[in-house]
């Protein structure tokens, strides 16, 4: 045993939805459910204990206006730890975050490497700009530079068109995301409006981001291929505000904006009740704070997802999507720790009593 101090969790401990325990222990970092012998210097924390939550769609390293110093990056860690996110799916960041890994103080990160997009067909300075003949060879070089996943712009507005419209021809997607399988990477979009899914699921696409677009139709199409979503309900309240913001230049943009906001309890359950999964994620960085996993919960339940199955989109279920572990025996002791059940009400996510990281208990 290392001089590191051994950290006994008492209380219920939710190793899965259902699956309650009485205590666990940290020994050298690790969980244990077995008391350790000989433990001298032993530091009690008691309540409801969760593995660190995940947000499955953030942007540690991006600000307004591109790519945030080491600084700024670290500010959004940090907040996101203190909400007891511990894990995080980094969908699309310009900046190099390796520098996080070799800091046991803030969470894991799992990166999509750099956002790739059509010509001035996005956010200036976030992503990748390029054309479709160019998209296979930028899919490789962000699955090298990823872990595991790799980030598309499948939607924005087209300003000839004034309105959303799919980023790429299906042919190029298809050819894209085959690249990024045999890379050993798995492929997500962004996607607000409905032309673009159909092509980008049956070309084999992943997971799909926001997915505010899915429809009656197309929701068995995802059911069948198993293809998850991560609607980001935090994000997709502002878009009132951005419609208001184009009425003058692009009504018709504005106006199919709106209608997507209205309907977007409705389209998350109705993916939930087809089978669909759906994960966590705030999309922080850009314009939004970091620190929001409790709200979008939240907003998982008010579109009438039950809070367990809420829970797990941001817990058990989302670690193993992301292939990271819970709370098992041996694995990296990430866990938050809750005054009451979750499982009762989520709004305790808000609160956390404790965050245990790498083992330590954050101050």
């Amino acid at each position: 045993m290392s001089d590191r101090p051994v950290v006994h969790v008492k209380g219920r401990v939710l190793t899965g939805p259902e699956d309650v325990r009485d205590e666990l222990w940290v020994v050298d970092g690790r969980v244990s459910y077995d008391r350790p012998a000989g433990a001298r210097d032993v530091r009690t924390v008691e309540g409801w204990v969760l593995p660190g939550l995940v947000d499955a769609h953030c942007h540690v390293g991006l600000g307004p206006d591109g790519p945030v110093d080491a600084e700024a990056a670290e500010k959004q860690a940090l907040t996101d730890r203190e909400a007891g996110t511990l894990l995080i799916r980094d969908a699309g960041s310009p900046s190099d975050t390796r520098w996080v890994d070799d800091r046991e103080d803030l969470p894991k990160i799992v990166r999509a490497g750099r956002h790739i997009a059509r010509t001035r067909r996005y956010i200036r300075n976030f992503a990748h700009e390029i054309e479709p003949e160019d998209l296979v060879a930028y899919v490789a070089q962000e699955a090298r530079r990823g872990d595991g996943w790799v980030k598309l712009v499948g939607d924005w507005i087209d300003r000839d068109l004034g309105d959303l419209a799919p980023s790429w021809p299906r042919d190029a997607v298809q050819a894209a995301i085959a690249e990024a399988h045999r890379l050993g990477a798995r492929v997500t979009a962004h996607c607000f409006a409905e032309d673009s899914l159909q092509d980008l699921v049956e070309a084999g696409i992943d997971c799909i981001e926001h997915a505010t677009g899915l429809t009656e139709e197309l929701i068995p199409l995802f059911a069948d291929r198993g293809v998850a979503i991560v609607p980001t309900l935090v994000n997709i309240a502002t878009f009132p505000r951005l419609a208001a913001g184009g009425d003058a230049r692009f009504p018709r943009w504005s106006a199919h904006m709106r209608r997507l906001h209205e309907r977007r309890y409705d389209t998350v359950r109705s993916a939930y009740d087809a089978g669909i999964p759906v994960y966590v994620g705030t999309d922080a960085g850009g314009s939004l704070a970091h620190g929001l996993v409790a709200g979008e919960v939240a907003e998982l339940v008010t579109a009438g997802i039950p809070a367990v199955d809420a829970l797990a989109a941001t817990s058990w279920a989302a670690r193993a999507w992301l292939g990271r572990p819970g709370l098992e025996e041996g694995a990296p002791a990430d866990l938050v720790v809750y005054e009451s059940d979750p499982r009762a009400d989520v709004r305790v996510l808000a609160s956390p009593r404790r965050v245990v990281l790498n083992g330590r208990v954050v101050e």
